[in-house]
């Protein structure tokens, strides 16, 4: 059975941001609580969020990580319950708007945040109690403004995947004016991420129909605007908002379900959290699309070639073995500046097993088009060194 929802309502468009006091009480939110980090107050982006909400009450949590863990859940619920909140405003990057989910899922709920993994079977347990949010994002990258899930590192070091339509936030305000000062490498990161969610959901053998569109049109958006964003992002206004539309569309396709580029990149995000996910993904990608090649949805559904028509690359019969697409990646991660390889992130073989431990259990490994094993995993991370 084939299954698909979009619901989250969504607003992109160069000053979006001023929404913020409407939405709030279109949402039933009185008193939010604003999730975010240092970097985006410092950048002076949480001001702007702010001077939107100006005649609203709210309280402001902005010791958001890098990659979010239970820790700062855990310090944003006890803010969300001593201010006597209502709901939350997420501005920032997918850490900022994931951890605004765990505060949604903690502040309504009883039990440790791990027992509401998907993986252990706690995505049921979350119910229509959990706090309303509204996602306004300041990177383009994740696309956790219009995504049902969160990742979060639980106390154990184990970096879950948190699942339920109660989690999506109520609207998603995506103003391409807040990321015009994100830093080139950031931007690069980010890019990639979005980059690689639009592929890897394309390449699912679950069937989604709109979800093969949505990815197929973000991923020409992403791939065509990335390298403007990145050298010229402090005008490039077209860029921006492409990139920004780019990653919002990943997130709503991948609902169909990811693979192995981020299974291994949840693992290795969760023994090592200093290392940015996105970086990881386009790290992963060619070894991943080059496995993936062999799946037979993919040959069917010439889903290569269709990548890399939306690329601008060459395809035919003779691309069908997902070289030429994993080596545009490749490139493409080094004209961006980013790392090519987990050796040059600090990342030894000795760290191999670790991460295939959890790989195998990660909840994206089940939806890859070709089931891999753990040699597999072994091949793709020695591929990706």
């Amino acid at each position: 059975m084939a299954r698909f929802q979009y619901v989250t309502q969504i607003e992109i468009d160069p000053g979006a941001v001023r929404l913020l006091p409407q939405e709030c009480k279109a949402a039933g939110i009185a008193r939010p609580l604003v999730v975010t980090d240092a970097g985006v107050r410092a950048a002076g982006v949480l001001d702007i969020a702010l001077a939107a909400l100006a005649g609203v009450p709210h309280a402001v949590f902005d010791q958001t990580p890098g990659n979010p863990n239970e820790a700062a859940v855990r310090a944003a619920t006890a803010v969300y319950l001593e201010n006597g909140c209502d709901g939350l405003i997420a501005v920032g990057g997918g850490s900022s708007i994931d951890l605004a989910k765990g505060v949604a899922i903690t502040a309504t709920h009883e039990g440790p945040l791990a027992s509401f993994a998907t993986i252990t079977g706690g995505a049921e347990r979350i119910t229509a109690k959990a706090s309303p949010l509204i996602a306004v994002p300041t990177t383009a990258g994740t696309g956790s403004e219009v995504a049902r899930g969160a990742i979060l590192i639980v106390d154990d070091g184990r970096k879950l995947g948190f699942h339920n339509w109660n989690l999506l936030p109520r609207v998603a305000l995506l103003d391409p004016d807040l990321t015009m000062a994100l830093p080139p490498a950031l931007t690069a990161a980010t890019g990639m991420d979005a980059i690689a969610h639009c592929l890897e959901t394309f390449m699912s053998g679950k069937v989604n129909p709109p979800a093969d569109g949505i990815a197929l049109d973000g991923l020409r958006r992403g791939w065509g605007h990335i390298e403007r964003a990145f050298s010229d992002g402090r005008t490039a206004r077209e860029a921006r908002w492409n990139m920004m539309s780019a990653s919002m569309q990943g997130a709503l396709a991948f609902q169909k379900g990811l693979g192995c580029v981020h299974s291994l990149s949840h693992s290795l995000g969760g023994v090592n959290p200093r290392l940015h996910h996105g970086t990881l993904n386009a790290v992963f990608l060619p070894a991943v699309i080059r496995f993936n090649a062999g799946a037979e949805s993919m040959r069917k559904d010439d889903r290569l070639n269709r990548m890399a028509h939306a690329m601008g690359l060459p395809h035919g019969p003779d691309y069908a073995d997902g070289v030429a697409v994993a080596r545009a990646v490749f490139d493409m991660t080094a004209r961006l500046g980013l790392p090519t390889g987990l050796a040059a992130m600090g990342v030894g073989e000795a760290l191999f097993d670790e991460i295939i431990d959890h790989a195998m259990v990660d909840h994206c490994h089940a939806t890859n088009p070709r089931l891999a094993s753990r040699d597999d995993y072994r091949r793709m991370l020695q591929e990706s060194m």
